[in-house]
């Protein structure tokens, strides 16, 4: 059984926080899909990681491609992961249902936390995934450093 991760981001922005959690997956070994809503930012994500440092490739493809299944991160706004992930993490305020929490090794739910839309979207989440029994950590990098803030 997984656990939901929540991520708010106050100190780096989301082209800087997510290489650094797909590279903790990656070495996990885990295979990752990357949903968010909205395909136009997606799209912009997509050319982040591509510029990403040269010692710091990640390899990665939008999904629509004939390589999808093979792909070790996916980038997709669709609530199907063809890449058959072990990781799920999520931009944007994109979906996550307590079924992909269990069935998941992690879902990791990052949002800005400047945005008072994005953070009732995440307190949502938040209650939604808890209420459904799903194990979840929050987490904070206010002090500069990520810290848990709760778990349940």
């Amino acid at each position: 059984m997984g656990a939901a991760y929540f991520y708010q981001l106050t100190r780096r922005p989301l082209e800087q926080t997510l290489p650094l959690l797909l590279d903790k997956a990656r070495a996990a070994g885990w295979r990752i899909v990357v949903r968010g809503s909205d395909a136009g930012r997606l799209d912009w994500l997509d050319e982040k990681l591509w510029q990403g440092a040269e010692d710091g490739f990640l390899p990665h493809g939008r999904a629509g491609g004939p390589h999808d299944a093979d792909q070790p991160i996916l980038l997709t706004t669709a609530a199907q992961s063809p890449n058959s992930p072990a990781c799920l993490m999520t931009v944007d305020g994109a979906e996550v249902t307590p079924e992909e929490v269990t069935a998941l090794e992690r879902v990791c739910i990052l949002f800005d936390g400047f945005d008072p839309e994005a953070l009732n979207r995440a307190r949502g989440q938040w209650k939604t995934l808890t209420t459904a029994g799903c194990s979840a950590q929050y987490w904070s990098e206010d002090s500069g450093r990520w810290e848990k803030k709760a778990e349940k």
